[in-house]
């Protein structure tokens, strides 16, 4: 069901009268920020929002959204999905394990 507190209209995305859409004006903003700021700029802020949010809902709130996002997730794809995921993620650190004992005997040679 949708949260009537939330806005859920779409951004506009045309051009008009040969305007930037809302779209286009978001990532010249967002690229200007990046270029004066630098990248990690956009993680500081997210790491002083999410602490932010932590003192303000308690973490509580983290895991009731990610319940709410697992089962949209559940829903979407299926069970199944996790573990394929699970499984790939798996592979991938057994990767990494293997290539960093490669290059730690290679180092140690």
């Amino acid at each position: 069901m949708a949260d009537p507190k939330r806005a859920t209209v779409k951004p506009r995305t045309e051009k008009v009268d040969g305007e930037m859409s809302v779209r286009e004006a978001g990532k010249k903003g967002g690229d200007t920020v990046r270029d004066r700021y630098g990248s990690g700029f956009y993680e500081e802020i997210g790491r002083k929002g999410g602490q932010a949010t932590r003192e303000r809902h308690g973490a509580e709130f983290y895991e009731s959204i990610g319940q709410k996002g697992g089962q949209v997730v559940k829903e979407k794809y299926g069970a199944g999905f996790y573990e394929q995921i699970g499984h790939k993620g798996g592979q991938k650190v057994k990767k990494l394990i293997a290539e960093a004992k490669k290059n730690a005997q290679a180092e140690g040679s």
